[in-house]
């Protein structure tokens, strides 16, 4: 991990806030797939290829409460965002499109629906690339440069994107910075702008004793060290959130108390992770050989 590189305006931490968009595209049987959608709330899953209605419904919170309440909160707090998307969602929901083009946020891509890639064959996953690409294009006007996986991924994950004409790869957890990294099967290396699960929403829906009180100090703790670490080498911190979680009125103050929190302080860059991977490409070659 370099040293060797500062943010703009000598900030100390980039603030990188990622909001995932997968409603709507989340696995159905009204879609043709085999089974319901396994994330849910309440844990209810059945491998019976039935409708959930009720999870659909959870689901369907994001589109029609939560998306609107999280856009209000970035317009009131004048904050941009990575709003990491499967396509199909957008296409379902074009007023989040339309709250992305014109915020000037960046659209990174979540698959073109919120599935799994690792069934996928080689050919099936560079179709699945493309369709992504050409829907987020069509429904926000630019092309995403950036991709995150259903967290599982194959070997040939990253050689995909970067033919594809990707700048980054967001499915690593490994640092708090961006790092140049291998693709299997390329002679080129790739800018891996990094993730962080530790501190997402997707807690409070999986862990029921998961407060959004504990989320908030969870966050601040996460926040102070790594801006403490920020005077002395680069630092990034990454905030996931999903409409469906932080969406919901018993959470989203949540939300706007870490906003408020972050604000305070002096030599913050919030910044789209196209913004981070673009500054760290510029300011640290490209490694001839990576081991």
């Amino acid at each position: 991990m370099s040293k060797n590189y500062q943010w703009p305006n000598k900030a100390r931490l980039a603030m990188s806030v990622v909001v995932n968009v997968e409603e709507g595209s989340e696995y159905t049987v009204k879609d043709g797939d085999k089974g319901m959608e396994p994330v849910d709330e309440l844990m209810v899953h059945l491998k019976k290829p039935m409708r959930n209605y009720g999870n659909e419904s959870n689901y369907q919170y994001g589109i029609k409460e939560g998306g609107a309440r999280i856009i209000k909160l970035l317009d009131d707090s004048n904050i941009r965002a990575t709003w990491a998307a499967a396509a199909v969602s957008l296409e379902r929901a074009p007023y989040l499109a339309e709250a992305i083009a014109r915020r000037g946020d960046e659209t990174c891509s979540h698959g073109y629906r919120w599935i799994h890639q690792f069934r996928m064959s080689e050919d099936e996953e560079r179709q699945f690339i493309r369709d992504a690409v050409t829907s987020i294009e069509k429904t926000t006007g630019n092309r995403p440069l950036g991709w995150l996986s259903r967290y599982l991924l194959t070997e040939n994950t990253r050689r995909l994107l970067q033919e594809e004409g990707f700048l980054y790869h967001m499915d690593d957890y490994s640092a708090d910075a961006p790092f140049w990294d291998t693709v299997s099967g390329s002679d080129e290396p790739m800018v891996i702008v990094p993730y962080a699960l530790d501190s997402n929403d997707m807690k409070m829906w999986v862990s029921p004793s998961y407060t959004p009180e504990a989320w908030l100090k969870y966050a601040k703790d996460t926040f102070d060290v790594l801006y403490e670490e920020g005077a002395e080498q680069p630092r990034m911190m990454s905030i996931g959130l999903h409409l469906r979680i932080i969406g919901r009125p018993g959470r989203i103050w949540a939300l706007k108390e870490f906003f408020e929190y972050v604000k305070r302080k002096p030599d913050v860059w919030f910044a789209t992770r196209q913004d981070i991977a673009e500054h760290f490409q510029k300011h640290i070659a490209k490694p001839q050989e990576i081991k």
